[in-house]
């Protein structure tokens, strides 16, 4: 950002500036993996993990941040899981590299992390992340660092993902028109994304439990860690249509704009092919209105897999993600510069994402706004009005189900450091009325048990609510009025007076 942008985001965004600034000024970073005490699990001692380490902040600026507050030995590890699957994901992007010497390179991937000294460097030079690749060699002598149950959860990630690359990177390779290019169902997207993503979440859980991070049963949560990785690349996937397009990748699936009378994907993102540019482009955001719809099939169990982990650490490595990715989805969603560029949300936005992603109860909270945003954006002409409504109304009530609004939490100010859960003072609330019964009803039978009971009065039921007898009461006012209107008009126009 230059300084224009800096002053036309104070005057438009003042509060995300001023978080801007604050952040800038007082953010410190959890550790210094340079430290000499973090030595033992950072593996900066070693000329090879320091190799690695710089790998990961050429490779991903954004990824590295997080990864390296990761607690102890966990962000080694998931340092060098993120480097493998990078490199496997190099060789199948690199469009230079012949499907005969493509194919057995992805199969074989996960062997190669074994052998040591093994590099690759048969990408093209125009390949961003090729270095890598060719110095390959010191991510696997670190791989030989690490414990075996890590080691084999990350060679068994890359085994699986390496053979669903490999598949699909055959049927794009063997391709003879644009429309065997196309993901053609919801399903084979799912499976593509499964693939690229899904098995990163499942890993990830591994890679948690085997350094002792988090509970054993997380890395049996394959569903929940699946959908964590679908939902971050079904939105990435959203965002890039325009440089996809460009670029003859096709990860849309047909099943979804094919719905909307469009031929090829490229016609999402032209308006040169109709003599009613506005038409397409109208078709084109009901498309990405259900791209939308389908990203957000994984919400939910994004946030029941937030809620299982106990490590902070951890928790912020997922939710910040997670929590960027609706906001993404949000600033994609009904717009049309999707289809011609790449948009991605304000910086000043992002880093108050990531000051306010501190527990499962904001991060709901935030994920909740974002959906109420993309709610409110949708359109009852859009043929997904009301699917997409029913998802909405699915995250707010998980929402309000798991951290119901009426209750809020209070720092104490006695304390520093401890809070407490506070119940909002606001009358109007039924549940709020329902609660206090509860606790009269629950301080009655204490008094019984302690032989008291006869000098407490007990809890009144409570009656309807007089705005229930009002509308009963009109009611029957008006049905009668009617009633006695209908054969006042009858008598007239039948008798003779």
């Amino acid at each position: 950002m230059g300084a224009l942008d800096y002053a036309l985001l104070a005057v438009i965004h003042p509060i995300e500036f001023r978080s801007l600034i604050q952040y800038s000024l007082w953010h410190e970073t959890k550790r210094d993996i340079t430290a000499t005490r973090e030595h033992a699990t950072s593996g900066w001692d070693r000329e090879s993990m320091r190799e690695c380490w710089k790998f990961l902040d050429w490779t991903s600026r954004s990824f590295a941040a997080v990864i390296k507050e990761l607690d102890g030995d966990l962000a080694r590890t998931v340092c060098l899981f993120y480097l493998v699957l990078r490199g496997l994901d190099t060789v199948e992007d690199d469009m230079t590299i012949p499907d005969e010497k493509k194919q057995p390179v992805l199969r074989s991937f996960h062997e190669k992390l074994t052998q040591p000294g093994w590099t690759f460097t048969e990408c093209g030079p125009s390949e961003k992340d090729r270095e890598l690749l060719c110095n390959f060699n010191v991510v696997i002598t670190e791989m030989g660092h690490l414990d075996k149950a890590s080691r084999d959860i990350i060679i068994d990630i890359c085994a699986k993902m390496g053979r669903g690359m490999a598949d699909f990177a055959h049927k794009a390779a063997t391709a003879k028109s644009d429309e065997e290019l196309f993901v053609p169902t919801i399903e084979e997207y799912d499976l593509y994304c499964h693939y690229v993503a899904g098995l990163v979440g499942e890993g990830l859980s591994g890679l948690f439990v085997a350094t002792g991070k988090e509970q054993p049963w997380l890395a049996d949560q394959l569903i929940l860690s699946n959908s964590m990785g679908l939902l971050l690349q079904k939105v990435n996937i959203t965002r890039d249509i325009a440089e996809d397009a460009r670029d003859g990748r096709y990860f849309w699936p047909k099943e979804i704009w094919g719905r909307y009378g469009f031929q090829h994907v490229r016609e999402l993102t032209s308006t040169m092919v109709s003599s009613s540019p506005g038409d397409v482009e109208q078709r084109a955001l009901w498309a990405i209105s259900e791209q939308t719809l389908d990203a957000m099939r994984h919400v939910i169990d994004s946030m029941d897999y937030l809620t299982l982990l106990k490590n902070q650490s951890v928790f912020n490595f997922c939710a910040i993600p997670c929590v960027m990715a609706l906001a993404t989805l949000d600033v994609c969603f009904m717009n049309p510069k999707v289809l011609h560029q790449n948009v991605k949300i304000r910086k000043g936005q992002a880093v108050q994402l990531i000051m306010k992603s501190t527990n499962p109860r904001d991060v709901a909270y935030i994920c909740r706004d974002f959906v109420r945003s993309i709610h409110k954006k949708a359109v009852p002409a859009d043929p997904n009005f009301i699917k997409l409504s029913i998802t909405c109304g699915r995250v707010e009530q998980w929402v309000e189900h798991h951290y119901p609004s009426i209750i809020h939490i209070v720092t104490s100010n006695m304390e520093p450091g401890t809070s407490r859960a506070q119940v909002s003072p606001t009358q109007t609330d039924a549940r709020l009325r329902i609660l206090n019964r509860e606790v009269k009803i629950h301080a009655l039978k204490k008094l019984k048990d302690k032989g008291a009971g006869k000098e407490v009065a007990p809890v009144q039921q409570e009656m309807l609510p007089w705005e229930l007898y009002a509308v009963v009461f009109g009611g029957f006012i008006v049905t009668t009025l009617v009633g006695c209107g209908l054969v006042f008009l009858v008598l007239y126009f039948t008798s003779d007076w």
